[in-house]
């Protein structure tokens, strides 16, 4: 053991204590549900754009991304090549658009569009969808965290939640997004301090390494064919579309931040800022990846026998090379990035689950009782997700790979439900529930025929294009089966006010000042007008 290896757990504990302070520094401002759940509509925009960075950079991103280009190359990245251009659309429609519709939730205008049931409907599967998700990369965390260390992995679950449920239990999204731009700070830290390592450690200089790796394709975004059964940059620019479209459109954890913010202006230099920082920081990281790759193939040091997957590559890598302090460094980076998503899940689970269900069932309670069950809320997710990752982390691999099945199931479509609402004034309700039923049962049985060992293998018939296409045929199927099926049952009642993205237009028009919150019924413009 290195004589100062008490470097990197204090360096941990540091940080985490950090983050304690952080949420009792923002406790005392948490006196009602407009402070808790929307940070008093008071954030700067560059605040936002890191908190958008370090909440879609997830820890997943720190194995994936640098494993997925050592073993094969830069094709990862091409999705987000999305992300520059969804929130240019985002910025310029949505957010103002959102922040003049909605009060709290991305689901209320689901709701104003087709009822109560359409708006719980996508509320439960965003929470289910998401409540899977921190489960997963808590799991994954513990994981990687237990490979560089060898820490107890009960003892890194119990000990990450515990942290994470107090600051965002005392502190609301406030002290969320505040921690969001340390932990956005620390992951370019952490990234930045791995690749120069690299690039000091392997033999030959970098303009070397960089020709060494092209002329082995490392740098290759993948195939340009048109053949949906392999991950082609087709299929995956298709992926990056609908995956980004879902998250800026229809993700409570993007929508809360665009309330957040002070005004529309600040709003949009957040989602672009956010959107600006998250590429080059993917970018890296699949530099990170060719740059192990370069290491373990150019000098005289090789992996061992017991690396046989990519994903492993990066923190062996860590855990033998990088010098006390320095790695409790990169550690607190790792846990940042997996904190500050749970943190961000955990206020929006409490806003959706006192504003979309609560206040439906108790219209008339008080704030204080909405604020009072909001922190029920984040206690109770916290303890769910610490739950599921704690089986997950003592079950074999097949009940790992029902719960991804299971959470890809109930996640998708909400990103077809936003358009339909949005671009159709002629959408009903029940078209978009039967837009709903097709996508579902499509989403089935594409999840549990496909791949190389599907779990439901005795179907005759099989989903035999490539998985990231689940999601991206998904969405479409709600659009138009739900478009065509209001076309077959009767139209709004006549002089309905109906939001969509035309009679928003005309309303904005009109010269109506920016509101916050629902827009009064009676100045939302009919449809035939």
């Amino acid at each position: 053991m290195h004589p100062l290896w008490w470097l990197n757990p204090l360096v941990i504990v540091i940080y985490m204590t950090a983050l304690i302070a952080t949420g009792l520094y923002f406790s005392r401002r948490q006196t009602n549900t407009e402070a808790y759940f929307v940070a008093s509509r008071s954030v700067p925009g560059w605040a936002m754009g890191i908190s958008l960075l370090a909440t879609i950079i997830t820890s997943v991103t720190f194995i994936a991304y640098p494993g997925s280009s050592y073993a094969s190359n830069w094709s990862l990245i091409v999705p987000g090549v999305m992300m520059l251009l969804v929130p240019v659309i985002a910025g310029l429609v949505i957010v103002p658009f959102f922040r003049q519709v909605v009060h709290m939730t991305a689901f209320e205008y689901f709701g104003q569009r087709f009822g109560t049931g359409v708006r719980l409907y996508s509320s439960a599967m965003f929470a289910l969808g998401h409540l899977s998700k921190m489960a997963f990369v808590l799991y994954l965390l513990t994981l990687t965290v237990n490979s560089m260390t060898g820490w107890n992995i009960e003892f890194i679950l119990v000990i990450t939640t515990a942290v994470t449920v107090l600051y965002a239990l005392i502190g609301g999204l406030e002290a969320v997004i505040w921690a969001d731009v340390f932990q956005g700070v620390l992951l370019w830290v952490g990234v930045l301090l791995a690749a120069g390592f690299l690039i000091y450690l392997t033999p030959l200089p970098l303009p070397d390494i960089l020709s060494v790796a092209w002329h082995a394709q490392k740098f290759s975004l993948g195939s340009w064919s048109l053949d949906p059964h392999k991950p082609t940059v087709m299929v995956l620019l298709l992926y990056g579309l609908f995956f980004y479209l879902q998250k800026y459109t229809a993700d409570q954890t993007v929508i809360q931040r665009y309330l957040a913010a002070r005004n529309d202006r600040q709003a949009l230099r957040g989602i672009l800022l956010g959107a600006v920082l998250c590429l080059p920081v993917w970018a890296l990281f699949m530099l990170v990846g060719t740059l192990l790759w370069a290491f373990y193939h150019t000098g005289s040091e090789r992996l061992p026998a017991f690396i046989t997957k990519g994903d492993q590559v990066f923190p062996y890598f860590l855990s033998t090379h990088l010098p006390p302090g320095v790695g409790g460094i990169f550690l607190a980076a790792l846990f940042g990035a997996g904190m500050a998503m749970l943190a961000s899940d955990l206020n929006c689970l409490a806003t959706i689950g006192v504003e979309d269900f609560y206040r439906h069932w108790h219209p008339s309670s008080t704030d204080k009782e909405r604020l009072r069950l909001g922190r029920l809320y984040v206690l109770a997710s916290g303890a769910v997700a610490l739950a599921i990752a704690w089986l997950l982390a003592h079950t074999h691999e097949m009940a790992l790979a029902l719960y991804y099945a299971a959470s890809s199931i109930v996640a998708g479509g909400l990103a077809g439900i936003f358009l339909l609402s949005f671009l159709s004034t002629r959408a009903t309700a029940t078209g978009v529930q039967i837009g709903i039923v097709l996508n579902l049962l499509f989403t089935i049985w594409a999840t549990l025929t496909s791949g190389v060992h599907p779990l439901l293998s005795s179907l005759p018939i099989h989903f035999t294009w490539h998985e990231y296409m689940i999601g991206v045929i998904g969405q479409i199927i709600v659009f138009f089966a739900g478009y065509i099926a209001s076309w077959l049952t009767p139209k709004p009642a006549p002089h309905t006010p109906i939001m969509t993205l035309w009679t928003w237009l005309q309303y904005r028009r009109q010269g109506h000042p920016e509101p916050v919150g629902s827009i009064p019924l009676h100045l939302i413009p009919h449809p035939e007008k």
